[in-house]
């Protein structure tokens, strides 16, 4: 659906203006739809982002600071989120050796099992996106790459 139809806006000042509300839309939009997704698990966005992150890093650890690092929502607060994750018994803290101020964080086999559960579930949340041709998906990646340069 077209942003006009959806925000009952028929005017923009110009296109670049129109694209930054598509995106902005289209992000809330994505956003909304992914909470929904995860929800089920007991789990959010930026819970499930932290979980990911640490598979990667398995069996090694990774520093909070490393997490803020790669996080997809700068604006989240890792200690935070690793604190309900541990709670959960999702994620183990420990102090670094190197380092007693920084804190070691490393995914448990519960975390694991979860992220395998939640991935069982992909195809179904990959499927939204299927309205676009394997060559569009390519060029909206590489047009995304581009604008944020």
């Amino acid at each position: 659906m077209k942003i006009e139809d959806e925000i009952k806006q028929s005017r923009f000042k110009n296109d670049f203006h129109r694209l930054s509300v598509n995106l902005m839309y289209t992000h809330s939009w994505l956003h909304l739809k992914n909470q929904a997704h995860l929800k089920p698990f007991g789990i959010t966005i930026q819970q499930y982002n932290i979980l990911r992150i640490l598979r990667g890093q398995y069996p090694g650890t990774a520093t909070v600071n490393l997490l803020i690092e790669r996080m997809l929502d700068k604006m989240s607060n890792a200690s935070r989120l690793v604190e309900k994750l541990r709670k959960k018994g999702l994620v183990q803290r420990n102090t670094c050796e190197n380092d007693r101020r920084a804190v070691d964080v490393i995914i448990t086999t519960q975390g694991l099992e979860l992220l395998d559960e939640i991935e069982k579930c992909d195809k179904k949340w990959e499927k939204q996106f299927h309205v676009l041709s394997a060559q569009e998906v390519r060029t909206l990646n590489n047009l995304l790459d581009k604008l944020r340069g």
